[in-house]
């Protein structure tokens, strides 16, 4: 008779809501090169270090802003938009490995241009290869259904064939391959996928 092997340990990640107590851990991943922006990571790496130095409690706050309240967003070519509510949540096992935010439009599920897809998720690199995006991304979504959205969008690019599998794993279906808006850069491609969401 063959014996199984040992059974896979299940992950015990956990999405938290980012706080004082955790801090720390945040830090050093940021002072390691990490970023949650896909788009500017160092320099986005670096203006949180320096909210973190002067304001702490204010930027811990800063990551809970359900009604928009926040500055103005900068895009890569400089210009300013304004801010979505939004939310973050930190992927914690035994520690920080990674995060996951969520924004959209109040009533409508439908996105300014210039944001690409309600949910972005960002992992170490020294903690990537072991599912915490893939389950991070389904902890989310049935909180992301008490806003009433019939679906999320999230894009990639498309030779980030890791978070296309994400996504997939999720429900999401590929919609189209879309040009970025010129903030971005010139003729940037990306996917757009779709994953449905059930009524809340």
């Amino acid at each position: 008779m063959l014996q199984q092997g040992p059974r896979r340990k299940e992950s015990p990640l956990q999405l938290i809501v980012p706080a004082l107590d955790h801090l720390d851990e945040y830090i050093a991943a940021l002072k390691r090169g990490w970023s949650s922006d896909n788009i500017a990571p160092e320099e986005t790496a670096r203006e949180e270090l320096e909210f973190i130095e002067e304001d702490p409690t204010g930027f811990i706050a800063s990551l809970e802003d359900r009604e928009a309240k926040g500055d103005p967003i900068a895009l890569p070519d400089g210009t300013f938009v304004a801010r979505l509510p939004g939310y973050r949540r930190w992927m914690w096992d035994d520690g920080f490995c990674g995060s996951i935010s969520f924004r959209w439009q109040p009533g409508t599920a439908e996105l300014p241009a210039h944001c690409l897809g309600h949910i972005g998720y960002a992992v170490p690199s020294w903690k990537r290869n072991r599912g915490y995006a893939t389950k991070a991304l389904g902890m989310l979504l049935p909180e992301v259904a008490k806003e009433g959205l019939p679906h999320v969008d999230l894009t990639t690019d498309p030779d980030n064939l890791p978070s296309q599998r994400v996504i997939t794993a999720n429900g999401g279906r590929l919609v189209k391959r879309f040009t970025k808006v010129a903030a971005y850069g010139d003729n940037l491609e990306a996917l757009l996928f779709r994953i449905p969401l059930p009524p809340a």
